[in-house]
């Protein structure tokens, strides 16, 4: 199947972003001789201003670094803690969607700090001018804006976004987000964590968040969780990030032939994995400095090939989680995220997933701020039992991962990930899967169809059978559905590119060039210097 667009090939640095403007100023800032790290923290921060209904100063964020002098490659988890007054005594009504008491702190703005100190080199102020010149002088609408401020044109606390009903081409200001941009460029990341911008959050938070609260936050910089897989490294995200999900996916699929498969027998195959994965994800995925989770043993060769050997022709159901005697409360997964990577000429690379949790988040922007703040605390159970029961101080299990691979000697062969809750771990192994087993390239491997598999306890449904619902984009042959509805799959089409995901891809060519591709399902831009 032909590829839709271009695959963009470059020497001296790339990027692939959700959006054009910011992929434009992330090789402005390669260009000029910044970091991978100075282009990832410019490109992060016009996202911010550009898809508020995806990302925003008030949203976490996670990394995965590669080093490539030291053949060295870090997870940042930058996830925000509950605060203090977050009891589960205070949300015996269930934990709103909306307002300050549905937020965890913010650590996207720490995590830029704590990039650039180990890799930034430009001044902070000159890589978030162009998202401050954004905000100050306001950019245009694209198709994407316009629908997206329809659609929750109604959620109040949306005004400071500068619109709420945008015509195509409109300039979209927000004078308030500029002040705190200026701020954090002029004062450095404690405006944000304890001076003037703390205490703006703190004042309209109505007692949910205290300064101690705020200064309490740090981003960990971790070992990621690293398995093999067709010869090469994928470093994921540890907990509390769902990618151990990933991780376990590869480790399960390694044990299969399948570029020697039929379409339906490796789908079927994949699917299966991924079920097993989310099952463990949901009996053990929290925060791990609350909870021990048995990583060891998850990914240990005796436990993979007892869950392999579960694996056989037909789709089997897996039963919903329970933990001492209850239903685990997941949460709503929520949708709504950007994913972003950047590679500059030295073989240095981040991939990068900052979010707010759903669309618009908590749609809560305290005054004067123009900082838009996520809702992550719905991540939470409130079920006793669940090892992710909301607890003052403690992170949520967390949606958000995103993975890079390496060769046997250390250095760059892939990054990849996208958005998309529960799907992401899902669309990650699939274009793994695709571009090592299959072959194809980067923007090969982001176009061919897609499905997703809703998971137990997930929003996306169940089908009567307890089997989950197998969607697939309706570009696939026809025979797939045929084919996979008699393997026992509850099987639902979708239209040609619905699939509820926005990946980008890199790998680095046999002579040190980059090969990148960026998703038609989103406004995403790939380019390269």
């Amino acid at each position: 199947m032909m590829a839709t667009r271009g695959l963009v090939v470059a020497a001296n640095g790339a990027a692939a972003t959700s959006q054009p403007l910011a992929t434009a100023a992330a090789l402005a800032v390669l260009g000029r001789g910044g970091t991978f790290a100075d282009a990832a923290i410019a490109a992060s921060a016009v996202l911010c201003v550009v898809e508020p209904w995806n990302s925003h100063l008030g949203g976490d964020a996670f990394l995965i670094v590669h080093d490539a002098k030291l053949r060295e490659t870090l997870a940042y988890n930058a996830s925000g803690a509950a605060p203090k007054s977050a009891t589960r005594a205070s949300y015996s009504e269930g934990i709103p969607v909306h307002g300050p008491r549905a937020v965890t702190v913010p650590g996207l703005v720490d995590a830029w700090f704590a990039l650039h100190q180990r890799h930034g080199m430009l001044p902070l102020q000159d890589l978030l001018a162009p998202a401050l010149r954004y905000a100050k002088e306001g950019y245009p609408a694209g198709p994407r804006a316009v629908k997206k401020f329809a659609e929750f044109a109604h959620v109040a606390g949306l005004e400071a976004l500068g619109t709420r009903t945008p015509v195509l081409g409109e300039m979209i200001c927000q004078p308030e987000l500029a002040w705190s941009l200026a701020e954090i460029a002029k004062n450095g990341r404690d405006t944000f964590y304890s001076g003037t911008i703390a205490e703006r959050i703190v004042a309209a938070s109505e007692g949910h968040f205290s300064f101690e609260d705020l200064a309490a936050h740090k981003t960990r910089v971790l070992a990621p969780l690293s398995v093999d897989y067709r010869g090469l490294t994928v470093h994921c995200q540890p907990p509390p990030s769902q990618g151990m999900i990933l991780a376990q996916e590869l480790a399960l699929a390694e044990g299969f032939k399948l570029a020697e498969l039929t379409e339906a027998e490796r789908t079927h195959i994949l699917v299966e994995c991924k079920k097993r994965a989310f099952a463990d994800r949901f009996a053990h995925l929290a925060d791990p400095e609350w909870h021990d989770i048995p990583l060891e043993k998850l990914l240990s060769a005796p436990y993979l090939a007892k869950q392999r050997a579960q694996i056989g022709e037909q789709a089997t159901v897996m039963p919903s989680p329970v933990i001492g005697g209850q239903g685990v409360n997941l949460g709503d997964e929520g949708q709504d995220t950007t994913y972003f990577l950047i590679a500059d000429a030295h073989g240095n690379a981040v991939s990068f997933i900052q979010s707010i949790f759903h669309n618009f988040g908590s749609a809560w922007i305290p005054g004067g701020t123009g900082i838009l703040f996520n809702n992550r605390l719905t991540g939470f159970s409130l079920d006793p039992a669940s090892p992710n029961v909301l607890e003052p101080g403690k992170r949520p299990a967390h949606t958000l991962n995103a993975w890079l691979a390496t060769h046997p000697d250390g250095s760059l062969a892939l990054v990849g990930g996208t958005p998309g809750a529960n799907i992401q771990v899902q669309t990650n192994l699939q274009l793994l899967v695709n571009t090592l087993d299959l072959g194809l390239d980067p923007q090969e491997a982001i176009e061919r169809p897609r499905w997703q598999h809703s998971s137990d306890g997930g929003n996306t449904g169940q089908s009567e059978t307890g089997l989950g619902v197998l969607e697939l984009e309706d570009r696939a042959e026809t025979t797939l559905f045929t084919e996979l509805t008699a393997r026992g799959h509850s099987v639902k089409p979708i239209g040609p590119w619905a699939h509820g995901s926005a990946a980008q891809l890199l790998k680095v060519l046999p002579g040190g060039a980059y090969a990148v591709g960026s998703d038609p399902r989103c406004d995403g831009h790939a380019g390269g210097i």
